[in-house]
């Protein structure tokens, strides 16, 4: 304000005066910020806003975690197949069935016998599902040599009761027959058959019944349209491979004894068992151990527990003077060697 010029007086007549509020502006002084060059800076606050925080990175996105990735889990192993069966439209069933299984592997298939032979030798898998009626090699006569390399299980149309009790003697570990069981059903049978679980449908399980009831000295009949028989109409080529196990021959290797000792008798002279002394029961369990059964096979087959066909063996045992299975066998089927210091 000009020195020459007075305040206006008020109302009173007197001079007004402005006084200064008794409080101080609390704005935040604003300080210059650069400007473009030869041009004033904008004017801003002292004090910045704090920054936002920065997120902690996600794993897997581009900062590298402080914690080492968990190493993979390594996969279960798969279970291995092998599907004997003459019907190529079967076979690829059963192909599509047991591979769409997460555990489950189907590594070759067969059409018949001998080729179930050579691909089980070959691939060693842990099942074999096998047919009864295939051309050439019937699934009967491939079966004993087929179970000194993997367990068997038989899968088949054929639901003759001969049949279904010869392959139990030869060491099948279960019979199902076609149309009696859920595909469910067939996978469970498939895994229990490696564990050494046997599995029967209910044909075979009638089959099983109807034998036991009749007893062991019941006459057994031939089977039906020769089966078992073609290793000693036509020997059977394999090409040479490992052996497996001190029991596993090949097909044509086996030819002469399968067919005297099976099939027409040979001149292998018949053992006297009477002097064993066996009961009918310690019978039939020596013939199923002589067929190459386990005790749990013979069990399922005698419709028995394991606990009394132990008891059972171990009888047998004391009896046929023997310490084990392949010293028991041996007498029984008259091939031990002869020792004049002591009973047989």
């Amino acid at each position: 304000m000009p020195d020459d010029v007075s305040p206006a007086p008020n109302r009173n007549g007197t001079a007004a005066h402005h006084h200064a509020p008794p409080y101080t502006s609390s704005h935040i002084p604003l300080a210059q910020a650069p400007g473009p060059a030869g041009q004033p800076g904008h004017q801003h606050s002292a004090i910045q806003p704090p920054a936002a925080p920065t997120p902690y990175p996600a794993f897997g996105g581009p900062t590298a975690s402080p914690f080492p990735p968990a190493p993979p889990v390594p996969e279960p192993a798969r279970l291995r197949v092998v599907v004997a069966d003459d019907n190529p439209v079967v076979r690829a069933g059963l192909g599509v069935l047991l591979s769409g299984r997460a555990d489950i592997q189907v590594v070759a298939e067969a059409a018949d016998g001998r080729e179930a032979y050579e691909k089980t030798l070959q691939h060693r898998p842990d099942v074999v599902l096998l047919d009864v009626r295939m051309p050439g090699v019937d699934g009967i006569s491939a079966l004993p040599h087929l179970v000194g390399i993997a367990p068997v299980l038989m899968l088949t149309y054929s639901r003759e009761s001969e049949i279904v009790h010869e392959a139990l003697r030869l060491g099948a570990g279960g019979y199902l027959v076609h149309g009696e069981f859920t595909a469910d059903q067939l996978v469970r049978a498939v895994r229990d058959t490696k564990d050494g679980r046997a599995n029967f449908t209910a044909t075979a399980a009638d089959a099983l019944l109807a034998h036991m009831r009749l007893g062991s000295a019941a006459p057994r009949g031939p089977l039906p349209e020769g089966l078992g028989s073609a290793l000693t109409t036509a020997p059977v080529p394999v090409h040479p491979a490992p052996r497996p196990l001190e029991t596993s021959e090949s097909l044509s290797q086996l030819q002469p004894s399968v067919g005297q000792s099976f099939v027409s008798g040979g001149s292998v002279p018949t053992p006297n068992r009477q002097q064993y002394k066996l009961s009918s029961r310690e019978v039939e369990v020596m013939d199923l151990i002589a067929s190459g059964m386990s005790n749990q096979q013979i069990a399922a087959t005698c419709f028995i527990s394991e606990k009394t066909v132990k008891n059972h063996i171990n009888r047998i045992f004391t009896k046929l003077h023997s310490a084990t299975r392949s010293e028991a066998i041996a007498h029984w089927l008259g091939t031990a060697p002869r020792n004049p210091g002591r009973q047989p």
